[in-house]
C-alpha cells in the first residue's frame, strides 16, 4: 500500500471527517461504504451574471466503488441522492468525487 493510499484510507476512516453511507449502483445490491461529504456552494459565470448554488459533493474510495454512474443512488444520514453527471477521480486514482442532487 503505497503512502497516499494509507493516508487516504486514515483520512476515511475518520469519524469527524467520513461518514457511513450506502451505495446502490443501478440494479445492484446495497453496499456499505464510506464518504466525505463536500456541502460546498458553485459560482456559475454566465455572460456578465454570476450564479450561486448550492452543491452536494462526496468523495469515495475507488477501492470501495469501483465504477460509479449517474442515477446510483446513495443515502447518507437518513438522505438520500442519486449520482448527477460524470464523477471524477483524483490524479492519484484513489478517490472519486460524485456531485448527488437529490433523490
Amino acid at each position: 500500500m503505497s503512502a497516499f493510499a494509507a493516508a487516504v484510507d486514515t483520512l476515511f476512516a475518520d469519524p469527524n471527517i467520513g461518514r457511513d453511507a450506502v451505495y446502490i449502483a443501478d440494479g445492484g445490491a446495497p453496499v456499505l461504504v464510506r464518504a466525505v461529504a463536500r456541502r460546498a456552494d458553485a459560482v456559475t459565470e454566465f455572460g456578465d451574471a454570476r450564479l450561486w448554488s448550492e452543491t452536494t459533493r462526496i468523495d469515495l474510495r475507488v477501492s470501495e466503488v469501483a465504477n460509479p454512474r449517474p442515477g446510483d443512488r446513495i443515502e447518507i444520514d437518513g438522505e438520500a441522492f442519486l449520482v448527477q453527471g460524470e464523477p471524477l477521480r483524483d490524479r492519484e486514482r484513489l478517490v472519486w468525487t460524485v456531485e448527488l442532487r437529490p433523490a
